[in-house]
């Protein structure tokens, strides 16, 4: 039986998984297999998932990125789901996470795990109500055999809501927002039907033995996740947390890897105080968090009111950010929405790690800001977080070649630009000093998602093309503004 990566760190082996992760983190390979070793960081790698690029999870590295795929009831189309995987991970995706709750439901897991260079996370729940009438009719061996079963397929985590306890549900009386997650309340309406203990609680030690089998990660989700500021931090949610911080430490005992969901909605002033209880509860277990979102008075631009939070998050020690998408709370996101939702969430990811002092974090900041003052416009596009966009919008109002060369943008003009009145005043009177350092990105000492181009990853393990029923396409890869 194969090793999982925290029993061979343990044993004072650096795998190779890890010697990967430490050279694009630019960290010692001994330090990752230490991180990894005493549960501080994770490596999300199982065994049959051949097309990996590893990386790692954990509040010492650069902070990650997850971006949410999937297909719903009223839309299902496979070739659809891979444009967007190839979107996420072009954007710079750090995980992706399948929440497909619609038909194809194996194809479309199999697919992405087949070409994904980034770990593939899943919720279980989703296809195990799938072959149910009603929730409460959802078995023990059910559960087990869907968890198995995506195990064997390749999937990297998984979001078990084990966390959520028959004790809990009347703590989500007088919530505004009852229970928000769709895990948690398929949970909490099976337990209120059935009279018993939450299943995925009961089968925790079972799920551990199919998890340390394959090097499945856990995601110990938060069930009882706050779905608005008035829930926040309230004694559901608390309870949830206290409970997940068992299971982490179970989940250990197993030699299978652990990181901890976390809210949700929460007002900016508890953010770091949160993030701060789970380390200490959860014994530095990686905390990934949705958002938060800090207000929620804003639909159709959640992916803002949640970067916001995801910003506090990360800066107070979140390991990694679950994106949100305009579409948040209104529809199931397309390409277009993946792409916005990622933009928002990479910049807060990068603002979190600049303003922790990650080493080398503010090089790529430095170098865009010496291409701009010297109106280096390609090079400025080339640098961008999302160079297609970037450069767009410059030729909306100055499309041709020439103004590529041009000391000035639409917005002010010739006339008005303040760094052309400065460098001319510099080069006239000699009286101000010339601004002449460089930033030298490839001797940065930051990791490999905190230098330009987003969505390095190595793909050659990626087949080319696709085939489903059949039918060999190539996913769409066209990205440009049009």
């Amino acid at each position: 039986m194969k090793r999982t990566q925290i029993q061979r760190a343990r044993a004072g082996e650096v795998t190779p998984a890890m010697e990967r992760v430490a050279e694009r983190e630019n960290r010692d390979p001994e330090f990752v297999r230490e991180q990894v070793a005493d549960g501080q960081a994770v490596i999300p790698n199982n065994h049959a998932h051949d097309s990996l690029d590893p990386m790692i999870i954990g509040r010492e590295f650069a902070t990650k990125v997850n971006a949410n795929i999937g297909n719903s009831e009223t839309t299902s189309d496979i070739e659809g789901e891979l444009r967007k995987l190839h979107t996420a991970v072009h954007y710079g995706a750090d995980t992706v996470m399948d929440l497909s709750t619609g038909g194809n439901l194996n194809e479309i897991r199999e697919a992405n795990v087949d070409h994904a260079p980034v770990p593939v996370g899943t919720v279980p729940i989703y296809e195990a109500i799938k072959h149910v009438d009603d929730p409460a009719d959802l078995t023990h061996e059910l559960l087990l055999d869907t968890i198995e079963k995506q195990a064997e397929q390749g999937v990297d985590y998984m979001t078990i809501h084990a966390g959520i306890l028959m004790e809990h549900l009347p703590l989500t009386d007088g919530r505004k927002t009852g229970i928000v997650s769709r895990g948690g309340s398929i949970l909490a309406q099976w337990m209120e039907e059935n009279g018993m203990q939450n299943p995925l609680y009961a089968k925790f030690d079972a799920i551990c033995e199919i998890f340390a089998e394959h090097d499945v990660t856990f995601s110990l989700g938060d069930g009882l996740r706050p779905g608005s500021i008035a829930d926040a931090s309230d004694e559901a949610q608390f309870a949830e947390l206290d409970t997940l911080g068992e299971l982490t430490r179970t989940a250990w005992d197993h030699s299978v890897q652990v990181m901890v969901e976390g809210p949700g909605h929460v007002p900016m002033d508890q953010v770091a105080d949160n993030v701060e209880r789970q380390q200490s509860v959860c014994d530095g277990a990686p905390f990934y968090v949705l958002g938060p979102l800090v207000t929620d008075v804003a639909p159709g631009y959640d992916h803002i009111t949640s970067a916001i939070g995801a910003t506090e998050a990360a800066r107070a020690g979140a390991a990694m950010l679950c994106y949100v998408t305009p579409k948040e709370h209104l529809g199931l996101p397309e390409e277009e929405d993946v792409r916005d939702g990622l933009a928002a969430y990479r910049i807060a990811a990068h603002a979190a790690d600049v303003a922790n002092d990650h080493p080398g974090a503010r090089d790529w900041d430095d170098a865009l800001s010496e291409a701009r003052y010297e109106f280096d416009w390609r090079r400025q596009f080339d640098l961008a977080l999302d160079p297609e966009r970037a450069q767009t919008y410059h030729d909306q109002t100055l499309p041709g070649d020439n103004y590529k060369e041009a000391r000035f943008c639409s917005m002010c003009g010739v006339e008005f630009c303040s760094m052309r009145i400065d460098q001319d005043a510099r080069d006239a009177d000699g009286e101000m000093s010339a601004i002449d350092d460089e930033t030298d990105l490839r001797a940065s000492a930051a990791a490999e998602v905190n230098l330009p181009p987003v969505g390095s990853h190595d793909t050659s393990g990626v087949p080319e093309k696709v085939e489903i029923d059949g039918v060999t396409f190539t996913p769409e890869e066209s990205h440009a503004d049009d």
